[in-house]
């Protein structure tokens, strides 16, 4: 009789207990590559190296009314520095966002006080013609296909001029009459330029807000249908445009956004100070856009972050006010803004290839 035979099913040798072994594609980063792929990590190392060093060097820092006066300066930066870093995480820049500010103040300042009206309604009107100028931006960016470097230089010299000229002709001056006495002065000064006590120490409203649009704007990056719409034009805007994303609107509200900020600094600056110099403005748009680099914002677009740009701004409000603190010459500001500016590009690029090196 034979026997049948049978095959003997193979049994598979279980894996060994210990680690796995995973493709090279698939394999999660060190925890220390993950932090350095963050935009804003490079900066807040930086922040905390300069608020060192000038707890060292200047004692005066150590005052908590000092500590107050970093934060105004900072904020007064870093409210602007928000908008300029979104465009910016857009792909785009706006040269005109410094004059834009004054050009805002100017005319919620000029038309409150020529037309004797409440200044609510100089307020309002400035806002309307910030965002206008910030729209515009962005339509002929998209409309012509220009660099927005040239066309927003455009704008640049088109307020400049029109600041000044207009404010001679209105006043006769080259800055506008005080307006601290008309109506709704005192209710516009609590919103924009208001101060409030903490411990002794006067703080002003504008780090309140600063807080306020800086938590804003990350979530809205962050956590929103249109913050991916950001990081995807700022990438590639073709390719953005192929997978549905509307990149025309995008962009203007970007700019508009940028407009926005132009308004509000404007008015906290008129109702600090009752009144506006015409020819106040130039340059501070460099600043801005220094705060937004330094803060990890690439040149390139679709890259960035919105706290970055808070630390890049605490960064220039510390400088400023240390070499103050320090008694030292403030003619040296601009070389440590000049080193920061540099120093940020090549540690953002080195954390870019750092983050991506497998």
């Amino acid at each position: 009789m034979s026997m049948a035979q049978h095959a003997e099913p193979a049994v598979g040798t279980p894996p060994a207990p210990g680690r796995k072994e995973v493709d090279g594609r698939t394999a999660r980063r060190p925890l220390a590559l993950r932090l350095l792929a963050r935009p804003e990590v490079g900066v807040f190392l930086g922040a905390v190296a300069v608020l060192v060093f000038f707890l060292i060097a200047a004692p005066t820092v150590r005052q908590g009314s000092s500590m107050a006066t970093v934060l105004y300066q900072s904020s007064t930066i870093g409210i602007m520095a928000l908008p300029v870093a979104l465009l910016m995480i857009g792909g785009e820049f706006d040269l005109s966002s410094g004059v834009a500010v004054i050009s805002s103040a100017l005319t919620a300042s000029m038309l409150s006080y020529q037309l004797t009206m409440n200044v609510w309604v100089g307020v309002i009107v400035a806002l309307a013609v910030s965002l206008a100028i910030g729209a515009f931006n962005g339509w002929m960016v998209m409309r012509t296909g220009l660099p927005s470097f040239l066309v927003t230089l455009g704008t640049f010299l088109i307020l400049q001029g029109v600041n000044l000229a207009v404010t001679k002709l209105v006043t006769g001056n080259v800055a506008t009459d005080d307006i601290s006495d008309m109506d709704g002065f005192d209710q516009a000064r609590r919103i924009f330029a208001s101060s409030f006590d903490v411990g002794g120490v006067e703080i002003k409203i504008t780090v309140v807000w600063w807080v306020v649009f800086a938590a804003l704007a990350t979530w809205v990056l962050l956590r929103t249908k249109y913050g991916n719409w950001v990081f995807a034009v700022g990438g590639n805007q073709d390719s953005a445009r192929a997978v549905g994303v509307p990149v025309k609107f995008t962009k203007i509200t970007l700019f508009t956004l940028v407009g926005f900020g132009a308004w509000f600094i404007g008015m906290h600056n008129l109702f600090s100070f009752n009144t506006v110099q015409s020819g106040e403005g130039v340059g501070q748009e460099l600043i801005y856009i220094a705060a937004a680099v330094i803060g990890g914002c690439l040149l390139t677009g679709g890259y960035g972050s919105a706290i970055g740009p808070v630390f890049g701004a605490f960064m220039f409000g510390m400088v400023n006010q240390g070499i103050v603190y320090a008694g030292w010459n403030p003619d040296w500001f601009k070389a440590f803004l000049g080193v920061m500016l540099l120093g940020a590009v090549l540690i953002n690029l080195w954390v870019q290839r750092t983050a991506t090196r497998r």
